[in-house]
């Protein structure tokens, strides 16, 4: 079995984007790491290279910022991202530059991609979630934080990025 991260990022350090720290949460899941960057005011690419793993692959990226409303953009660069994972990859591991995987989920997460691999109306794997909120000592939980998303998926361009590349959708269907 095979697996690929993908991610994006843009101005990490401006934003203090904690992007090397999710990165390495992925990576003990990951063949590889396919990192799409922006073009950043601040040393992000830099930042990213430093991550000392030959799994690392970067890419650059020129953001259209004609299409920022609604976080267009940012579907845009997650389907650049995944589009770029490869071919041979049976799931791909996806985590915005502001999450971070729990150490505590790799087994789970790679036991559900060995079963799932070869069931073909297993599109993706769902993820609980906690948003912490201002620091690590609130956790938002009103309806406006969503308590689940999908985060793995199936290596099938099919499914695409959906609005601020929050989660995926296959053929239209959410």
């Amino acid at each position: 079995m095979k697996v690929s991260g993908f991610t994006f990022i843009r101005n990490a350090i401006k934003y203090d984007y904690p992007i090397k720290e999710a990165i390495l949460s992925i990576l003990p899941l990951c063949d590889e790491v396919i990192v799409m960057v922006g073009n950043s005011e601040d040393a992000t690419r830099s930042l990213i290279a430093s991550i000392d793993d030959r799994r690392i692959k970067i890419i650059d990226s020129i953001w259209d910022d004609s299409i920022r409303e609604n976080g267009k953009v940012l579907a845009i660069e997650t389907d650049k991202a995944f589009d770029a994972i490869a071919p041979d990859a049976d799931w791909a591991f996806y985590i915005q530059g502001d999450e971070v995987f729990h150490e505590h989920g790799i087994e789970a997460v790679k036991d559900a991609m060995i079963k799932y691999k070869d069931v073909p109306n297993v599109d993706g794997l769902l993820f609980n979630y906690k948003h912490f909120y201002g620091s690590y000592d609130y956790i938002g939980s009103s309806r406006k934080w969503y308590r689940k998303e999908i985060r793995v998926i199936k290596n099938d361009k099919a499914i695409r990025s959906y609005k601020d590349a929050q989660g995926f959708k296959k053929s239209g269907k959410s």
